[in-house]
């Protein structure tokens, strides 16, 4: 598993609770960290935040799509999740909907009733030009003629 390269995440980084009492009806937008044990009827996204953080708690759900680039589930999704840099499922995660991901962990006992779809890292901007200007031939080839 990825436990050598894996960031773990402290309690301090989430900046935001949805208690085990509460339903939030409509999406939530989000930067930091977010801890949810309630219910969220709708959509749950992180902003540009490259660390930003979910972490679903046992009794927690999700009814709608989550984004976010670092995503720990051990409640229910309802929707697809898109985590864009991790996803870790923990025993009691329960998926119906896609996981997209670029590196996933799951423990025995997760389930995801839908697809799971890896994302492809992206390649730098100068690396395709590079590739372009060293391995490519151009499909139409222009001569100059002297005269």
């Amino acid at each position: 598993m990825l436990r050598g390269n894996r960031k773990k995440y402290k309690v301090s980084n989430v900046e935001t609770i949805i208690g085990q009492k509460t339903i939030l009806h409509g999406d939530v937008l989000f930067s930091g960290g977010l801890h949810v044990e309630g219910a969220v009827k709708g959509n749950v996204i992180a902003d540009d935040d490259p660390e930003a953080v979910l972490i679903l708690g046992e009794r927690g759900s999700i009814e709608g799509e989550v984004k976010a680039p670092h995503v720990l589930l051990n409640g229910s999704v309802t929707g697809d999740v898109h985590a864009t840099v991790s996803a870790e499922l923990s025993p009691r995660a329960r998926v119906t909907g896609s996981v997209y991901y670029k590196m996933i962990e799951m423990a025995m006992g997760a389930e995801v009733n839908g697809n799971l779809v890896h994302l492809e890292e992206e390649k730098p901007p100068s690396l395709v030009k590079q590739e372009l200007n060293n391995g490519m031939k151009p499909e139409i080839e222009l001569r100059v003629k002297n005269s």
